[in-house]
């Protein structure tokens, strides 16, 4: 299952391969992906509440994989789950097919396994941000998400507005929370 997700995360943020014999990882990419940036842990946060479906995507990205080979010809290597076994190219023909061709709740089942490949990447939703940014995050580090101040919090001098929107609560607490 891992590896099929691995491949799905890799084709639309894609990134280079942890070695040479990676083969989920199609190496499109010289940096880091989306797999890099912990996709597959997202996928199976439990507050993102998808774990128990994952075996389900992978099982319909495999059958939709070997009915695009069938379709274009395509000899699989029975080594390896046929998503991982499509070369890059191919990979992305199939989920432009799936994302973007298709309808149906199917497709939308597919857009949200996507959105959590993009969430990992540009949020890394599944760690605490001041962590994932000292650990350099890949998708963090490629958005150039600001580092936090040495207490891990994040502070801004200049007022985005060039002015203060609001005056300070006089309960706000130390760490900016409201009353």
């Amino acid at each position: 299952m891992t590896p099929t997700l691995e491949a799905f995360s890799d084709t639309l943020i894609p990134g280079a391969k942890r070695s040479p014999l990676d083969r989920a990882i199609a190496g499109a990419d010289t940096g880091a992906g989306a797999v890099q940036a912990g996709a597959i842990d997202l996928m199976n946060f439990p507050p993102a509440g998808v774990a128990p479906a994952l075996p389900g995507f992978a099982a319909a990205l495999n059958a939709r994989a070997t009915a695009y080979a069938a379709d274009h010809g395509i000899l699989l290597d029975p080594t390896v789950p046929p998503l991982v076994s499509l070369g890059f190219a191919d990979r992305t023909a199939l989920l432009v097919e799936l994302l973007d061709e298709m309808t149906g709740d199917e497709q939308l089942a597919y857009f949200a396994l996507a959105a959590l490949v993009f969430l990992a990447y540009h949020t890394a939703g599944h760690l605490p941000t001041a962590e994932a940014v000292r650990d350099g995050h890949p998708g963090l580090a490629a958005i150039g998400f600001p580092a936090p101040d040495a207490d891990g919090l994040w502070r801004f001098p200049a007022f985005s507005y060039r002015r203060a929107l609001a005056t300070k609560h006089a309960r706000t607490t130390g760490k900016g929370s409201p009353p």
